[in-house]
């Protein structure tokens, strides 16, 4: 592992310490349902693959999955539509890159019911990560039904298009003291759908006029929304992209803000 990523990962273990006690027994689950994409592996078999938690080649997501684990975190997948029932114990739920017809044979839309059982449980204080993709890469019609119930439209846009290794055609820039991202500074994403909000949402970053993260407060729980999977492996385990590029302490930060909002969310 780099030498840069080594050190910024004790860095944060030594950081976080109040949040990993803090966060021990909350759980964070990813959607495995929305996102439900295969292929055939070395071994030559179907398998489940894409943004899912063990995987460790470059578009799984080990990397935050140990960010979490190191905060206190425990994991879990969900492989079925979320109902008030099998959301009843989670913390935090994730669902990144919904899929297409092109994805998956039988993609999974988001639905009426599936999106008033999640706004029921953000409402009554889940938190809810939304981490969409672009207009060539993700499913918008449907799960957009999800998103403005919190007064976010992803618009299905394709923003900061990188040609090649010329990553700052990707490059943000948060500043210092932000409210989600306090220390993250200079991060890469490509790619991405923008967004448009309103009431409730609230942008917390734009860039050249277009909104690129909101967040929605309802009712007790809270929601983060940016048009881009964003944390998988090949933009934060510190391989591929320049140093000057701190993708792996934006998605510390993150967790760290979500781990705060269901904290608060419980007293």
């Amino acid at each position: 592992m780099p030498r840069i990523i080594t050190l910024l990962m004790l860095s944060c273990v030594f950081t976080s310490t109040a949040a990993q006690q803090t966060a021990k027994g909350l759980k964070a689950t990813l959607d495995y349902y929305y996102n439900y994409e295969h292929r055939i592996n070395k071994a030559g078999v179907t398998a489940r693959w894409h943004y899912i938690w063990d995987e460790q080649d470059s578009g799984g997501l080990s990397v935050w999955g140990g960010i979490m684990d190191s905060l206190g975190l425990k994991r879990d997948s969900l492989h079925e539509a979320p109902t008030t029932v099998n959301l009843r114990n989670t913390d935090i739920y994730i669902i990144i890159d919904p899929d297409t017809d092109k994805e998956s044979p039988s993609p999974h839309y988001m639905t009426t019911t599936d999106a008033t059982a999640i706004y029921n449980w953000v409402k009554a204080g889940g938190v809810l990560l939304l981490l969409e993709n672009d207009s060539l890469n993700a499913d918008f019609a449907h799960f957009n039904i999800l998103s403005e119930k919190f007064g976010i439209h992803f618009n299905g846009d394709s923003r900061n298009r990188v040609q090649g290794r010329n990553w700052e055609q990707g490059a943000f820039v948060i500043p210092p003291g932000h409210e989600i991202f306090p220390d993250a500074g200079k991060v890469y994403i490509k790619e991405l759908s923008s967004l448009s909000i309103q009431s409730p949402a609230q942008v917390v970053y734009e860039a050249d006029g277009h909104v690129i993260m909101a967040v929605a407060h309802v009712g007790r729980g809270a929601v983060f929304a940016v048009g881009d999977p964003w944390f998988y492996n090949e933009y934060t385990d510190g391989k591929r992209l320049p140093a000057e590029y701190r993708n792996y302490a934006a998605a510390v930060n993150l967790t760290q803000w979500a781990i705060k909002q269901r904290l608060t969310a419980k007293r």
